[in-house]
């Protein structure tokens, strides 16, 4: 007999009011949430159990907080005085952004999970299957043609420009944070997704998540390396001019003016420490 999975504790209040019926497994542990497969009803689900902020070890993250609104002024007065009420209201904001973001971004036409709620630190959404009722694989997991990942390379950069339309950028985009199912590509994990209008790191954020999932494909369909879909999409942000039924080409023709050396060196230092956070994050946790 296997062993019985312990309830964790802040999926029990869910139990009790009747939103999970089952916890059946553990989905994903990472550092800075655990996802569960839990049962609704008929229904598998995943809860997604977001760890204390003094167990996380995501780095920078005021790079992706900067620019976010929060409405309530008490809320952002103890932020800003950094009291323990201060410190639970932030993760209260930490979270709050990725279910809102996925409301926002399904709106939008991104494929991205089904949200249906955020309960005292989980979140309930939708299982990605892979058409046969398993668990969709990630990206990383898989291998295509080099068809398909033109394909599905064009339709990640569709949802990418929906994100961008709706003031939104993943953050974090990469071959580790999509999944595949038998339609496509569905974008998922969404904790430091990044304000475009009012983060000053959202250019080179954008340039990162697409550098990052072009590169994925582009094993498949070498001619991907050679698109700049991140440049055009910010440049027509910037004269706002993008929609979301733009025809991208992934070309880009670049300015001749001298580039400021500071601001290139520090953004050079910032991936370097995010790409090592990166793969810390996916190798180890």
């Amino acid at each position: 007999m296997g062993s019985i999975l312990k309830v964790p504790e802040r999926i029990k209040p869910l139990i009790e009011d009747g939103l999970v019926d089952e916890v059946l497994s553990t989905l994903m542990s990472g550092k800075e949430a655990q996802v569960f497969l839990v049962r609704c009803g008929d229904e598998t689900r995943c809860a997604k159990v977001y760890k204390d902020v003094a167990n996380r070890s995501f780095k920078n993250a005021v790079q992706y907080q900067e620019g976010r609104s929060i409405r309530n002024s008490r809320r952002q007065r103890a932020i800003d005085n950094r009291s323990k009420f201060g410190r639970d209201q932030q993760e209260v904001v930490w979270q709050r952004a990725e279910v809102d973001a996925m409301y926002k971004l399904a709106d939008a036409g991104v494929r991205v999970p089904k949200a249906y709620g955020l309960f005292d630190g989980v979140l309930l959404m939708e299982l990605i299957t892979d058409g046969s009722g398993g668990v969709a694989p990630r990206l990383n997991d898989i291998h295509m043609s080099a068809g398909q990942a033109m394909k599905d390379h064009a339709t990640v950069m569709t949802y990418v420009l929906r994100m961008l339309c709706a003031g939104l950028i993943h953050g974090d985009l990469s071959e580790f944070n999509v999944l595949q199912d038998q339609i496509g590509p569905v974008i998922i994990d969404f904790p430091q997704v990044v304000n475009a209008a009012g983060n000053n790191n959202a250019k080179f954020m954008l340039q990162r998540d697409v550098r990052n999932i072009t590169q994925y494909y582009a094993q498949y369909a070498p001619e991907l390396a050679e698109t700049y879909y991140a440049e055009e999409m910010w440049e027509l942000h910037e004269k706002s001019e993008l929609s979301t039924d733009l025809k991208l080409t992934g070309k880009y023709k670049f300015s001749t003016k001298a580039a400021d050396v500071d601001s290139v060196l520090n953004m050079i230092d910032l991936a370097y420490e995010e790409e090592l956070d990166r793969r810390d994050r996916y190798e180890n946790g």
